[in-house]
């Protein structure tokens, strides 16, 4: 089986447990309470903060280069604001997916545009538009892509995780 049919065999399969699991997935406002790292951050919902991982993007590790000004990028974009939460599922730690959007801005493009993150084409493999900002945000070398070979979170975590055994 090759990648892209293995992928979207999962997207598939995600939808149908996500179907199956009787909770509609709903779009819904609050306000960013938190930011955890560049592509994580806390909004309230239903009186708690709720911790959100952004879909379709991977930013740089904090401790990675570029950790930094992804986590300020995010602070500064949605920090203390009114932030719009749609939801496409849930990561492995069962914590909400999601595209956030402030004053009609995508927090998740953005970050890529600015080259501040990378499509995350794994989970995201349809999202043509994701690609197209990150080709142009390398291509102008802005952010992250002004280094000729950055290294992926994907790949900056694999060391860390061999050492934790």
């Amino acid at each position: 089986m090759n990648w892209r049919g293995f992928f979207l065999g999962l997207l598939v399969t995600a939808i149908l447990f996500i179907l199956a699991s009787g909770q509609p997935v709903v779009a819904w406002s609050g306000e960013c309470v938190g930011v955890v790292d560049g592509d994580t951050i806390e909004v309230m919902h239903d009186g708690r903060p709720e911790r959100i991982r952004l879909h379709g993007i991977d930013c740089p590790e904090s401790d990675q280069d570029f950790g930094t000004r992804a986590t300020e990028f995010t602070s500064l974009m949605v920090f203390g604001k009114v932030v719009e939460v749609a939801p496409t599922g849930a990561d492995k730690h069962g914590r909400p997916v999601a595209w956030v959007t402030v004053h009609g801005k995508s927090l998740n493009k953005e970050l890529v545009r600015v080259g501040l993150a990378w499509w995350y084409r794994w989970f995201a493999p349809e999202d043509k538009e994701l690609e197209a900002l990150e080709n142009e945000a390398r291509k102008s070398r802005v952010g992250l892509w002004f280094h000729p070979s950055p290294v992926p979170p994907w790949n900056f975590r694999k060391p860390r995780k061999k050492k934790r055994e």
